[in-house]
């Protein structure tokens, strides 16, 4: 009984020593590979804002001349929401404005965390790593919206509520953060981690829209030699090479020597897939690829688009799936409800009524994996070293040659990227200075096919309209279109469009029509270069002003 009652009063015995520091002797300092284990909300929230729910990828291509997602009178209405997006209806409760803000801003947040933490802060690497997420995150908030809070700390009062700081001011803070963060990022290539060459990339970025993003500013040429520059270290150094296949940075799982910086997705260990198949395909196209998850039927290529590409152009068949579909396991004809599967490029309208199920190209560029079973696993090149030598060819093309090297230079590039889709007739893949700086072959002008469909699904009350604009009065109009085959689907052509100019002044996104979307020839009127500020933000920061031009 005395032993029995010594140890209980031990076992309740829970007093406790409470230190208000580790104990030791205060010499361990965070190491680099500490201060990376904290950064997996910074992975997860480039993750979502890019692929999240109408994130990134999606608000930079929906509203342009390559992609649409069409009202599907035939399921329910699937893509409305994308109508107004497409047709450059912008307002304040389009859902898309909603993940990259979110998303964005929580990132920021958690670098701000890890950088006001001075055990963090105090390692240079970390630090400089920390700095170009952030200035990353902001990169994307600014190209979206430009008018937005700068923070750069948590230390703030309790009913702090963030200002938006002119556009000049934050375009500065981004370019500084990222020149005085490169000299101490590695230069060593680990797949997915941002590195010196992704702070380069990120800055020619910067630099290479600036003139669009400020259009006052007039065409001040010092910032296409500073793009050059910052991708000119890219190549010249040598750490990244270019994929033999096109397809080969959009693998599953790849870890491609093309990628230099990459979004990484994975549905078992990120907690977050792709989901390309599903938004792209109908219902019932599984034994196309032999996948077992179902398809929402949602996005098309635009007519137009698909029918500039040249037929020999490899990455046509890479990217796209139409016609007639076939099982991939018995290469039988595949039936939906007794119907044959048969992908049309044509496409009705984007609304009034919209699209048949079966109407428009559909997207496989990002690989679609045998036997997947809900997400797949594609990460997403969001900087990869094509993207660098495109810069490099459109800045010598602007400053009529640089540094030595020429016109001829850029197109001696854009050639050699082309070889690789023109493989079977290499003749093809040459383009000289004057098609890149001659007028697009895209067949521009406004068209769609409205009406009512009748209970038979025919449609009755046929409005035809078909405008015929070309693309000859585009400057840089071959290398826009040589852009546009290559990274389709890249978040690229939103920028693109916008930075590239007709002769009357207009830049191509608003001045040009195309499928479902009408022109603005107002030369002045650059409102629609940015997107309003969600609602639901505004409301709940009386400090933020919408952007001009929105209600």
């Amino acid at each position: 009984m005395m032993i029995g009652s010594l140890a209980l009063t031990s076992c309740t015995d829970l007093d406790e020593t409470v230190y208000k520091q580790l104990p030791g002797d205060g010499s361990y300092e965070l190491t680099n590979d500490d201060v990376q284990a904290m950064y997996g909300t910074i992975y997860d929230r480039l993750r979502d804002m890019y692929n999240g729910w109408e994130g990134y990828q999606d608000i930079s291509e929906e509203c342009c001349d390559l992609i649409m997602t069409p009202f599907r009178y035939e399921t329910s209405g699937w893509g409305a929401q994308y109508v107004s997006l497409h047709k450059h209806e912008f307002h304040s409760t389009v859902n898309h404005l909603y993940r990259p803000w979110f998303s964005c801003y929580q990132g920021i947040t958690t670098c701000n965390q890890l950088l006001d933490n001075e055990d963090i802060s105090s390692n240079e690497t970390s630090k400089a790593e920390l700095r170009t997420y952030r200035a990353l995150f902001y990169y994307v908030l600014f190209d979206l919206f430009r008018n937005i809070p700068l923070e750069t700390t948590l230390k703030v009062p309790s009913d702090w509520l963030p200002t938006q700081e002119a556009p000049a001011k934050t375009f500065d803070w981004i370019v500084n953060e990222l020149n005085e963060s490169k000299p101490h990022l590695s230069k060593d290539v680990e797949f997915g981690q941002i590195n010196y060459y992704g702070a380069c990339m990120i800055l020619a970025k910067m630099y290479l829209n600036h003139n669009a993003w400020f259009p006052e500013s007039g065409d001040d040429m010092s910032y296409y030699k500073k793009a050059y520059d910052e991708v000119n270290e890219i190549i010249n150094d040598g750490k990244y090479t270019l994929a033999t296949d096109y397809l080969n940075p959009f693998r599953a799982d790849t870890q491609d020597a093309e990628v230099i910086f990459a979004l990484v997705y994975d549905k078992k260990y990120a907690g977050m897939g792709t989901n390309y198949y599903c938004k792209w395909f109908l219902s019932g196209s599984q034994d196309i690829f032999g996948v077992t998850l179902d398809a929402w039927n949602g996005s098309a290529g635009i007519p137009q688009f698909i029918n500039s590409y040249d037929p020999d152009d490899s990455r046509k068949t890479d990217c796209w799936v139409w016609g007639p579909q076939k099982s991939k396991k018995t290469g039988e004809q595949i039936y939906i409800n007794g119907k044959a599967l048969d992908y049309t490029i044509d496409v009705y309208a984007i609304e009034k009524p919209g699209a048949a199920s079966m109407q428009g190209a559909r997207l496989k560029k990002y690989e679609i994996v045998e036997g997947d079973v809900s997400v797949s696993n594609d990460d997403v090149p969001f900087f990869r070293l094509t993207d660098a030598y495109f810069i490099k060819a459109e800045c010598l093309l602007r400053l009529g040659g640089y540094n030595g090297e020429t016109e001829q230079t850029a197109a001696d590039i854009v050639t050699m990227i082309r070889q690789r889709a023109f493989k079977k007739n290499p003749e093809k893949a040459v383009r000289t200075v004057e098609q890149l700086k001659g007028g697009s072959c895209y067949d521009y002008g406004l068209r769609e096919i409205q009406g009512e469909v009748s209970e038979s699904g025919e449609l009755t009350n046929v409005v035809n309209t078909e405008t015929h604009e070309g693309g000859s009065d585009i400057i840089l109009g071959g290398l826009l279109d040589d852009l546009a085959w290559e990274f389709v689907y890249e978040h690229h052509r939103r920028q693109d469009l916008i930075r590239f100019k007709m002769t009357n002044g207009c830049n191509v996104f608003n001045g040009k029509s195309w499928f479902g979307k009408s022109a603005n020839l107002n030369v002045n009127d650059h409102h629609l270069d940015v997107f309003p500020i969600l609602k639901d933000f505004l409301n709940a920061n009386p400090n933020l002003k919408q952007n001009e031009g929105y209600n």
